[in-house]
């Protein structure tokens, strides 16, 4: 017999075949198929964490969008708050301004009006004792002629415009 003949060597090779996979389903093939499934379970649990991380950052981007819009709200309305008070101070301290101002014009009023009273008062006493003086100096001087009376007079005159 040949061993090497085709028909044998197709019926051995059929035999070592058969054999091999008789000791391959026995051994070897529960343990790939589990290695296999334990695979496919590992990467449909890591597909579902992968997509609850992924639903976990959608709602984290939303939260964080929705705490970003409450900040810029908060902010809009804090500038709107402190452009209110800064024109409340700025008027407050116009009208402050205005009532020192009234004030200062009515004491300004005031001061005015008693220098003038003052220098009123200080005119009346000059004309009255010029008068007291003139009235001592022509009747201190008796005149008999009226045209010395008259030269006297426009001396006393002159006299009081120079002074």
């Amino acid at each position: 017999m040949n061993l090497f003949h085709p028909e044998t060597l197709v019926f051995w090779t059929t035999l070592f075949f058969l054999i091999f996979l008789i000791l391959f389903k026995k051994y070897a093939w529960k343990p790939i198929l589990k290695i296999v499934e334990d695979r496919e379970k590992s990467i449909e649990e890591a597909l579902l964490e992968a997509e609850k991380a992924k639903e976990e950052m959608a709602k984290l981007k939303a939260e964080n969008q929705k705490i970003l819009n409450e900040a810029r709200a908060e902010r809009d309305q804090m500038l709107k708050e402190a452009k209110v008070l800064k024109e409340q101070i700025i008027a407050q301290a116009k009208e402050e301004a205005q009532i020192e101002a009234s004030k200062e014009i009515e004491k300004a009023k005031q001061v005015i009006e008693s220098e003038k009273q003052a220098a009123i008062k200080e005119l009346k006493n000059q004309v009255s004792e010029l008068s007291i003086e003139m009235a001592e100096k022509v009747l201190g001087q008796e005149l008999k002629d009226k045209d010395e009376q008259l030269k006297y007079i426009e001396k006393l005159v002159s006299d009081i415009k120079l002074n």
